[in-house]
C-alpha cells in the first residue's frame, strides 16, 4: 500500500493539547537517500564583503557571495554562529580541528592528538555508513602537513583535519582524483574482493613502516608516527566495509570507466573541481553518503596567482594588516572559493532523481573555522548551507541569530534532517532555530 509524504508540521491533537511529531520515514517529500558533505576553507574571509542585506526569505547576497544567485532558494546563510571551544590555543589549529567536533583540542607537539569528540559527519556515517560501500569519503587537494609549529606550541597534523572517527582518529585524506575514482568504481563492480585487496595492501603498508621506523632518526620517526596515526584510521574504514548490512545495497547509476580522471591534475583548480567531481558521482550513485573536502590545509600558502588580480599567498594575504590591496586579493580569493562551492551545487542540481535532483536530497556546508584571516577571529563564521535534505531543511533564507550562537546547534539541525534523532551534539542547546522545514 502507497502511503502520501506527511507534513512535518503534523500535530497529535487530544486533550486540548497540540503536539508536534518527530521526525518519521513517511514525513520524507522523497525517498531518495540524504547526503551530507561538508567544505571547508582555511585562513577566513574578507568579512564585510560576506555577510547578506536583510534576514530570513527578503535578503541581497553578499559580494562574496553574489555567484550563488540562482542558487539563492537552496540557500541557508546562518549569521552570528561560533565554535565557543575553539577560543584561545591558537591562530589556526584549534580552529580547524575542532570545526565539526565544536570541541577544544589537545595541545600537544607529538602523535598523542585528540580531538575530544568525534565529527558531526562521523555521526552520520554510524547511520549511513552501514548501509554504501563507501561509509565516507575525506577528501583534499593538500598533503598532511607534519613537525611542530613552534609558534604556538601545536603538531601541525591538526591543520589537515577536519573529520575524526573518534576523539583520537583524524582520517585520512585522499589526494588523488583519480585514486578516488577507481575507489568508486571498485566499489559498484568489485564487491567483497575489494575489500580484502585494500587489507591486503594496508597490512602491507604497515609492515614496512614498522621495518623502516627501526632505521630513522628521532626527528623523522616522529613523522613516521604522525602519518601512520592518520593511515591507521583505514583499519576502521575498511572493516566497516565488510557490514552484513551492506550486503543489501545497489548503485543507483553506473560508472563509466572511460570517464576516469587523468592520473594527476594539471593545476589547483583543476584538482579542485576533479575532486567536486567525485563527490558528486559519489552521491550519484549512492556509492557514500557522506563526504568532506579541504580546500587547503589551515596556515596554508597556497599560490592563487592564478587568479587574475592575486599575486600572492593565501595565508600571507589573509594577514592583510587592513591594506586595500591584500584586502583586494583576499576578496578574490574568497569569491573563487564560493564559485567552485557553485560549481558542486549546480552539478548536484544538473543530477535528476525521480522527479528531483541529488542537490535537492542533500546538505552541503561551505565554511570555516576562521572569520577574518588577520585576526583570527572565531566569532560570526562564514557559513553557508545548500540542498533541502530531502525537503527537511527551509531553505532560501538569511538567518540572523543572536551574537555568538553555538554552531553546534546548526549541526543538531542537519543531524535531525539526515535522519539521527540527536537531542544534544557538544554544546548545542537544541536544533538551531529556522532550519528544519
Amino acid at each position: 500500500m502507497a502511503f502520501s509524504p506527511i507534513s512535518r508540521r503534523t500535530l497529535l491533537r487530544g486533550a486540548g493539547a497540540a503536539i508536534g511529531l518527530p521526525w518519521l520515514e513517511a514525513m520524507a517529500a522523497s525517498k531518495s537517500p540524504i547526503r551530507m558533505a561538508a567544505m571547508y576553507i582555511p585562513n577566513g574571509v574578507h568579512e564585510k564583503l560576506w555577510t547578506p542585506e536583510g534576514e530570513k526569505r527578503d535578503f541581497q547576497l553578499s559580494p562574496t557571495l553574489s555567484s550563488l544567485e540562482d542558487l539563492k532558494s537552496e540557500l541557508i546563510i546562518p549569521t552570528n554562529l561560533w565554535n565557543a571551544n575553539s577560543v584561545g590555543g591558537d591562530g589556526h589549529y584549534v580552529k580547524i580541528s575542532g570545526w565539526l567536533t565544536s570541541t577544544t583540542i589537545t595541545k600537544t607537539l607529538g602523535v598523542d592528538v585528540s580531538a575530544n569528540g568525534i565529527s558531526m559527519d562521523q555521526l552520520a556515517v554510524q547511520k549511513a555508513g552501514k548501509v554504501t560501500p563507501i561509509g565516507s569519503l575525506e577528501l583534499g587537494v593538500s598533503p598532511v602537513t607534519t613537525g611542530v609549529d613552534r609558534n604556538v606550541g601545536y603538531t601541525r597534523v591538526y591543520g589537515s583535519h577536519i573529520a575524526w572517527s573518534s576523539p583520537t582518529t583524524p582520517l585520512a585524506r585522499e589526494l588523488s582524483p583519480r585514486a578516488v575514482f577507481e575507489r568508486l568504481f571498485r566499489a559498484v563492480n568489485g564487491g567483497e574482493d575489494s575489500t580484502k585487496d585494500a587489507k591486503l595492501l594496508l597490512d602491507r603498508v604497515l609492515e614496512d613502516a614498522r621495518d623502516l621506523r627501526g632505521k630513522l632518526g628521532a626527528a623523522d620517526k616522529q613523522r613516521l608516527d604522525e602519518y601512520l596515526s592518520v593511515i591507521r584510521s583505514l583499519e576502521d574504514r575498511i572493516a566497516r566495509a565488510s557490514s552484513p548490512e551492506r550486503s543489501k545495497w545497489k548503485a543507483l547509476g553506473a560508472i563509466d570507466p572511460a570517464a576516469k580522471p587523468e592520473e594527476e591534475p594539471k593545476t589547483f583548480a583543476d584538482h579542485v573541481r576533479m575532486m567536486f567531481d567525485m563527490i558528486a558521482l559519489a552521491f550519484q550513485t549512492d556509492t557514500t553518503r557522506v563526504a568532506t573536502f579541504l580546500f587547503g590545509n589551515e596556515v596554508t600558502n597556497q599560490n592563487f596567482a592564478f587568479l587574475d588580480g592575486v599575486k600572492g599567498a593565501h595565508h600571507n594575504i589573509s594577514h592583510h594588516e587592513n591594506k586595500e590591496d591584500n584586502l583586494r586579493q583576499y576578496a578574490l580569493i574568497n569569491k573563487w572559493q564560493i564559485e567552485q562551492y557553485g560549481y558542486l551545487l549546480r552539478k548536484l542540481r544538473g543530477m535528476q532523481e525521480g522527479d528531483s535532483n541529488v542537490l535537492a536530497n542533500s546538505m552541503i556546508l561551505f565554511g570555516g573555522g576562521i572569520r577574518d584571516g588577520n585576526k583570527h577571529d572565531p566569532h560570526n563564521l562564514p557559513l553557508v548551507l545548500a540542498g533541502r535534505a530531502g525537503g527537511r531543511l527551509a531553505t532560501g533564507q538569511h538567518l540572523v541569530y543572536e551574537k555568538d550562537s553555538a554552531l553546534s546547534n546548526l549541526y543538531v539541525a542537519m543531524l535531525k534532517a539526515f535522519g539521527i534523532p540527536v537531542e544534544k551534539f557538544a554544546d548545542s542547546t537544541g536544533p538551531l532555530a529556522g532550519v528544519l522545514a
